[in-house]
């Protein structure tokens, strides 16, 4: 009957419908996927087969597929918003194991939270705990840092829910400090030698030729002020460097000399950590030497380098209780690198000047990079790695099963999915501060209702030309 035909045709037609107006409705959805209604003819069949003859029982539809085409990147001011550009999918847990969250370790191999979900709308909110969840709830996961830099990478697999740790930052001791300068060739030595204005402790400036400064940090955080001062000797092309930390001489070591001053054979400097009593200058300065083009001379700290070129030296193990009486700290020990010094006849410049020590600090941002990796931002300029996002890919995006909340569940077609990290092993980018939009062409999706409109009635048409035909047979 030409009836089942048409009742078949509406079906499919008002299941088009339906799809087009959920595009249409979830057109502004982050991380939304339009579907399409995919439909096949139908023909009545038997043991013969079907007959050349058979007009066609109707239509079907036979899936509503998804389709997972890149939708637009928007910016937005939320460091949590993440989108990927390519494939891939947010890795969801609905809930966390607490005790193996607070064991986790760099390298363990317990799992504090399994994925259940998947997605791509990254509108990531932290909730009490300082987790980082969706609107759902859900815990965003992310891979376990192996220690404590990028570099040491991390476990693919170990999974934990990615936590923005809102302490304090930890305070960084000082370990090296780089110090590139220029001393101008064409200063004499200073009539005297090296010592305080009387009845100060001060250095007097008649007795060094330039000096400067840099903030370092013990192991509480707390600030010392290092300086060197350089004083040009009788000798062509040799300059000594006092070193004071906090207005306290401190001693660096005993210096042999070159044994080829010419070529600069390395020279050996012994650790020096002694901190001399107040109003008094180390007597063992450290001798700075130039070749006769200006360059410097190696030094290097003991044990011997191998490294030809480097210039450094080792104050190993300052005890600041001998500075501050009140301190109970770790001794310091600072490493002074004068590599790219040079001593040309232009004023005296200060070229570079740094150390990697810091106090501590409040939590001010969050960052996430290309590649996924969160890194915690403190006011004390230090950086903390928290993890690495994970993503998840499938053989088959069309045969997740569909969640809802715009979330995606494995099935027995999707295939397994396969973990990493953005940017590699055919994962997308990522990009902070950004959210993936809908991927729905309004007005495509318009055009489209039109037609599936003019699908309806025209099977509904149908209906109403079967319906007179039945009664002009009556009616014979």
């Amino acid at each position: 009957m030409g009836f089942e035909t048409a009742l078949s045709g509406l079906k499919s037609s008002a299941v088009n419908l339906q799809t087009i107006g959920n595009n249409i409705a979830n057109s502004q959805t982050v991380g939304f996927k339009q579907s399409r209604a995919e439909f096949a003819d139908v023909y009545a069949s038997s043991i013969g087969g079907v007959s050349k003859t058979q007009p066609g029982a109707g239509v079907k539809v036979t899936q509503v597929a998804q389709q997972f085409i890149q939708g637009n990147i928007e910016p937005t001011q939320n460091s949590l918003d993440l989108a990927i550009s390519g494939n891939g999918f947010f890795a969801l847990a609905d809930s966390i194991d607490a005790a193996a969250t607070s064991n986790l370790v760099g390298g363990s191999t317990s799992n504090p939270a399994i994925p259940t979900a998947y997605t791509r709308n990254g509108a990531f909110q932290l909730d009490k705990s300082g987790n980082v969840i969706n609107a759902q709830g859900r815990y965003l996961l992310a891979f376990s840092p192996n220690g404590t830099t990028v570099d040491e990478g991390f476990s693919v697999g170990v999974f934990k829910p990615l936590k923005i740790d809102t302490s304090q930052g930890l305070p960084i001791a000082t370990k090296n400090v780089n110090l590139k300068v220029n001393l101008d060739g064409s200063l004499t030595a200073p009539s005297s030698g090296f010592d305080f204005l009387p009845g100060t402790n001060t250095p007097n400036p008649a007795t060094y030729n330039n000096t400067t400064s840099i903030t370092t940090y013990d192991s509480q955080g707390n600030s010392h002020i290092a300086t060197t001062y350089f004083v040009k000797t009788a000798n062509p092309n040799e300059w000594n460097a006092y070193f004071f930390l906090d207005g306290r001489s401190i001693t660096p070591g005993t210096q042999a000399a070159p044994a080829d001053p010419t070529n600069g054979t390395p020279a050996t400097i012994a650790s020096g950590s002694v901190v001399e009593p107040l109003g008094t200058i180390s007597a063992s300065p450290l001798r700075v030497s130039f070749n006769a083009s200006g360059k410097l001379l190696p030094v290097v700290s003991n044990p011997p380098s191998t490294v030809t070129g480097v210039t450094t030296i080792d104050f190993g193990d300052i005890n600041l209780a001998d500075i501050d009486p009140n301190l109970s700290v770790d001794p310091l020990s600072i490493r002074f690198d004068y590599s790219g010094s040079t001593q040309f006849s232009t004023p005296f410049s200060v070229n570079g000047l740094d150390q990697n020590g810091a106090p501590a600090g409040n939590l001010t941002g969050v960052d996430v990079d290309k590649q996924g990796v969160v890194f915690a931002r403190y006011s004390n300029g230090g950086a903390k790695v928290l993890g690495q996002v994970a993503l998840a890919r499938f053989q088959s995006d069309q045969s997740l099963a569909k969640l809802g909340d715009t979330t995606w569940g494995t099935s027995s077609d999707s295939g397994a999915p396969v973990y990493g990290a953005a940017g590699s092993n055919n994962f997308g980018t990522m990009q902070s501060a950004a959210l993936e939009g809908s991927n729905v062409d309004l007005a495509e999706q318009l055009v489209k209702l039109i037609v599936a409109q003019q699908s309806y009635q025209a099977n509904s048409q149908t209906v109403t030309t079967e319906k007179s035909l039945i009664e002009t047979i009556l009616r014979a």
